[in-house]
């Protein structure tokens, strides 16, 4: 073959390779579309983690298309048995499918207990998959509500048609948030739920995890009281689509109740915990916080 001819040919199978990768990333592209505007209820599927120290551990992967794979991971473990030691009571507050869920379950022990509250009903039947799995060294009390300031029937809104990710939008902007499908559910003012139902287990509260969309600062607002009495630490988020009122609103509250905030880079490690100024909540998009209680500052002054 001539010198020429070698190089039509080279030229030719890359340009069929760059054709055959953007049909591919088309193809995805109509695929995601399809699967974000068409209604599907989906399944799982049991993944098992070998886990040090706690042996093989189950979790209930949901087969959503949009759903990441989640991982269950002895670092994810030991960085809640700090937060929640053994025998401790932790509420996970937007559980999801319980990926964070299961790890400060397997850190609290079969003795302690994590409430997990999940208000979407298709994420909620993973999450009670979860909660029903490794229960000799678990303890999870699954509730499908969401945390509101009063009991009652709201709508939720979701970025996709099988209703993945979304949460109580109504004070974002529709055009910011993009969340077009609806989904109604059920809430409870969490203090009552919670003095109602658990109020034995109240005195051992060690941690709150907030993960509710922008609507943090709002289920803050519903439990000053249990915050002032037990301290637990609190774990929220500055969501993406706040805007600088809200931000700084959000700061004031945790603030108030007599709190240091810290940067929280992932749910690993505590080296280089960063405190957050009231400045700081405008300088990134969207980031996770860590806040500790004046009183127990000091057990994380090394990390």
């Amino acid at each position: 073959m001539m010198k020429w001819e070698v190089l039509f040919s080279k030229n030719h199978h890359n340009h069929q390779l760059q054709l055959n990768n953007m049909l591919k990333y088309i193809q995805g592209k109509i695929r995601k579309w399809q699967n974000k505007r068409r209604f599907n209820e989906y399944g799982y599927e049991i993944r098992q983690f070998d886990i040090p120290e706690f042996g093989q551990v189950e979790y209930a992967q949901w087969l959503h298309p949009l759903e990441g794979t989640k991982q269950i991971q002895l670092s994810n473990i030991q960085f809640y048995q700090k937060l929640g030691p053994a025998g401790g009571l932790i509420l996970d507050i937007g559980a999801h499918t319980g990926d964070t869920t299961v790890p400060m379950a397997l850190a609290t022990g079969k003795n302690g207990t994590v409430l997990a509250f999940e208000p979407n009903p298709y994420v909620f039947k993973i999450l009670q998959q979860n909660a029903q799995r490794n229960t000799q060294q678990t303890n999870i009390i699954p509730y499908c509500l969401a945390a509101t300031q009063e009991d009652g029937t709201f709508t939720f809104h979701y970025s996709d048609a099988s209703f993945c990710n979304g949460g109580f939008l109504s004070q974002i902007n529709k055009k910011n948030h993009g969340h077009a499908y609806s989904l109604e559910i059920t809430g409870k003012n969490l203090r009552r739920f919670l003095e109602k139902n658990h109020s034995d287990l109240l005195p051992n509260l060690k941690l709150i995890k907030i993960d509710a969309e922008g609507y943090d600062k709002e289920i803050l607002k519903t439990l000053p009281e249990i915050i002032h009495q037990y301290h637990p630490h609190l774990m929220i988020e500055c969501y993406k689509n706040l805007n600088e009122a809200e931000r700084f609103e959000l700061f004031d509250i945790v603030s108030e109740l007599g709190y240091t905030l810290f940067l929280l880079d992932n749910f690993e490690v505590f080296e280089h915990l960063i405190q957050i100024e009231r400045k700081d909540m405008l300088a990134r998009k969207h980031f996770e916080i860590l806040a500790v209680h004046t009183s127990q500052k000091h057990l994380f002054s090394k990390a």
